[in-house]
This record gives structure tokens, C-alpha cells and sequence, in this order.
């Protein structure tokens, strides 16, 4: 179950220790959660020698809360796993910034996954693509034939579609298998039912089976989410017009990146921090999930472009909504292997793969909002650059204390801050 309250003020301010106290208190954390998250979410050797081929050690990345976050009217405290800094509070703050207008909303497809199954030297295409829809049950029956416990709790294929396409070796006919995965992401369950169909589909069309695998582009498992924004919100005093101005500002980078491909890549990445690094840290396939939602950024206009959409309603607000494909599952995978991913899961407290989609597209919606906030106010450097400074500081060399000193020194310094000006200060500080 989610939280009783994500507004954890003044969590910056705590130890990691004393956070992950809090967190595993109000996510009723079990004892091997906890261990999980203290050991750093390191695998050990041999369930590492599990997962992948020629494994030769672990590496870790961190894990942070980001707070604030009420949606569909729950409180949830959200694991991002990343190693860019801003990103978790930025979300964060942008999340706290639409409380007062009832926070986020979703709205999640049934997980319905596909499986695509390429046929070709057919001697009539057409005919072949008939008879395929007129043998939709028989081959709905193959693929639900397999002992799965997806399909005894009511997943299993739903529907057959077909399409023709052209391509540089001649015309194809593509048959989609459109499977309800239930709480699976279910990449290896509609793999094995287009490799179990497709000797059927052989027989029918007369025709060669070449590829059959899942698509990525999940566009029968859409999340959606959407929040509103007051300009006193996302002021920075809680005066509207300074907030109408804000908004103002933001609609114009977002119509940017709507309009060039080039600033969308970058827009786009910001939404992706938010996605991938709670994907990542509930062991999902982020990578399945950052190709199907770049791919859905094109479908509007056949250009890339951006994968949010924001307004100014009526009332002056500012609203944000967001739909793209997410395959995520809370059964099987990663998510139930990797320790420190299972603990995730258990601070988000999801009962479904779809209440899991729409809190990562929240997450992604925040995150842009909070990019486009920061470019349209006092610029991304600014706030960057003041969480980076402690790793700026490292790079150069400081140890121990000198972190913190050199981090504060940079922090306080007007204009561009740069590398070697950082290993500059770290070396006047010494000299001193």
C-alpha cells in the first residue's frame, strides 16, 4: 500500500541512515529490505552469475526517495536509482508545487503486450491475410494452450490483428498477437506463444515465418498522467503574476521542443530521467521502456517531438499531461531478483503492473516540468551546478573535508563554474 504521507520535510537535511530509518518505517520495510538498501543494493557473486553471461563483479548506483508525490489521491514515496544529481529533487519540488490542486491523476490500458510475427513469399498477401482473420480463435486457442498462470488469472491473447507492410525485400504481412500479460511485463510470455503459434500460421498462409518476436512500441499499454499547476505554485513568493510570467515562460520552451527534433532529444531526456531511474530501481527493462517511448514520440506527426504536452486552462493554471507506452511487471524479472529491487517495490507499496505505470509517466511529467522550470527561470546551471558541486569537488582531487569546504566555495562563486576552476579553488584552499 502507499504511504500515509510522502511530505517529508526537511528529509534533505537527514543521514542516509536516518532516511532509510523513515522510509522503512513508513514503507513497513522487512528486515531483508533494509539489509538490501544498507548494503548498497549490491548482488552477491552468485546471484550476479545468474543474471548475466562472463560475469566478472557488481556496480552500484544510488538510490534516492523523491517525496511529495500524491496520486489518485495516495501518497507515495518514489525510488529513483541514477547517478545525476538535481534529478530527485527536482521532481520532488515540482510534485509538492500541484498538492494544493489535488496532485496527480492516471489513467493506465490493460497490460496488453505484442507479439509480431513476419511472414513472407506469399503468393498472394491478400489471401493470406484473410484467412488469418478468419482463423483468429484457432490460433487465439494455440497460443492460450500453454500451462500458464498468466492465463489462469485471465491473461492469455486477447485479439489477432494483421497488417501489410512495405519494405526494401517486398510487401510482408505482419500478425500481431495482442496478449494481457496481468501483472508480468511479459516479454518471454508473448515470445513463446508467436513461437508456438507460428507453425500454424505456416499452414494457413503457405507462407515463411521469418522473425517472431515482441514489439517494444507498446501502443495497447498506454499510462497517462496529468496534474495542474497554479501560478502562485510555481511562483517563487506565491505571487501570481511572477507565476503567470513563470508559465509563460515555460509554455515557450515547451512549444521549442515540440516544434525541433533537436530540442526534444534533450526535453525528452529530461523526462527519461525521471522514467528510466525508477524503472531501474524497481527492475524493470528500462531499456524496452525508453525505445517504446521514443518510438510513440514520433506517432503524432511522423516527427520527433515532445513526449509531454502542457496548457495554460482558463483559471491561468498550468497543466500537464503525459501518455506513452509502459511495460513494466511486478512479477518475474529483475524485480524479483535483485534484492535492493524487490525493496523498492516494497516502498512504492504497487499492487499492479498498471498502478506501477502511471506512478513512473507522474515521476516523468514532474521531472520535465521541473527541466523546463529551471531553463525558463534562472537557468539549469544554476540549481545543477549547486547539487554538483560536491562531485565537482572530487573529481579534483578533494578528500575528507575538503569536499564540503571547496563544494561551498564553488557554490557561493558567481558565472560559469567550471572543472578547472574547481581544481583551482581545491588547490588554493590547500595552499592557505
Amino acid at each position: 500500500m502507499p504511504v500515509d504521507d510522502s511530505r517529508l520535510k526537511g528529509f534533505f537535511r537527514l543521514s542516509v541512515e536516518e532516511r532509510r530509518s523513515i522510509v522503512a518505517e513508513l514503507a513497513e520495510l522487512s528486515p531483508e529490505s533494509v539489509e538490501a538498501l544498507s548494503k548498497y543494493g549490491e548482488l552477491d557473486e552468485v546471484s550476479a552469475e545468474r543474471m548475466i553471461e562472463n560475469v566478472i563483479g557488481t556496480m552500484s548506483l544510488p538510490v534516492g526517495i523523491a517525496t511529495n508525490f500524491l496520486i489518485d489521491g495516495s501518497q507515495y514515496l518514489i525510488p529513483f536509482c541514477l547517478e545525476e544529481s538535481s534529478v530527485v529533487a527536482a521532481a520532488s519540488n515540482m510534485a509538492k508545487r500541484c498538492l494544493s490542486s489535488g496532485g496527480f491523476t492516471t489513467n493506465c490500458d490493460n497490460p496488453v503486450m505484442i507479439a509480431q510475427i513476419q511472414v513472407l513469399d506469399l503468393e498472394n498477401i491478400t489471401d493470406a491475410e484473410k484467412v488469418i482473420n478468419d482463423s483468429k480463435q484457432e490460433l487465439i486457442d494455440i497460443c492460450n494452450s500453454l500451462p500458464s498462470t498468466m492465463i489462469r488469472l485471465g491473461g492469455g491473447c486477447k485479439d489477432i490483428e494483421t497488417r501489410q507492410i512495405d519494405t526494401m525485400s517486398g510487401r510482408m504481412l505482419i500478425i500481431h498477437l495482442l496478449v494481457d500479460t496481468r501483472d508480468a511485463m511479459g516479454a518471454n510470455a508473448v515470445n513463446t506463444m508467436a513461437e508456438l503459434v507460428s507453425p500454424k500460421v505456416e499452414q494457413l498462409t503457405n507462407g515463411r515465418v521469418h522473425l517472431k518476436i515482441l514489439s517494444n512500441l507498446a501502443s495497447h499499454r498506454l499510462a497517462r498522467a496529468s496534474a495542474t499547476f497554479t501560478p502562485e505554485e510555481l511562483s517563487n513568493n506565491g505571487d501570481r503574476e511572477d507565476g503567470l510570467q513563470i508559465i509563460d515562460a515555460i509554455l515557450e520552451a515547451y512549444h521549442f521542443a515540440v516544434s525541433d527534433p533537436h530540442r526534444a532529444a534533450t526535453h525528452n531526456k529530461g523526462v527519461m530521467n525521471a522514467i528510466s531511474a525508477v524503472a531501474l530501481a524497481c527492475g524493470q527493462d528500462w531499456r524496452a521502456i525508453e525505445s517504446g517511448c521514443h518510438a510513440w514520440a514520433c506517432q503524432s506527426n511522423g516527427q520527433y517531438s515532445s513526449m509531454t504536452k502542457w496548457s495554460k486552462d482558463e483559471h491561468g493554471n498550468l497543466v500537464g499531461s503525459m501518455e506513452t507506452p509502459m511495460a513494466v511487471g511486478i512479477v518475474g524479472g529483475a524485480s524479483k531478483v535483485h534484492p535492493a529491487a524487490k525493496a523498492n517495490l516494497q516502498i512504492l507499496g504497487v499492487e499492479s503492473a498498471t498502478e506501477l505505470a502511471g506512478i513512473i509517466v507522474c515521476a516523468g511529467l514532474a521531472q520535465n516540468l521541473g527541466a523546463m522550470r529551471a531553463l525558463a527561470t534562472n537557468g539549469i546551471q544554476a540549481g545543477h551546478m549547486s547539487l554538483h558541486a560536491r562531485n565537482m569537488a572530487v573529481s579534483a582531487g578533494a578528500v575528507g573535508e575538503e569536499v564540503e569546504s571547496v563544494a561551498e566555495i564553488v557554490k557561493a562563486r558567481e558565472g560559469p563554474i567550471t572543472q578547472q576552476l574547481v581544481s583551482e579553488i581545491l588547490a588554493e584552499l590547500r595552499s592557505n
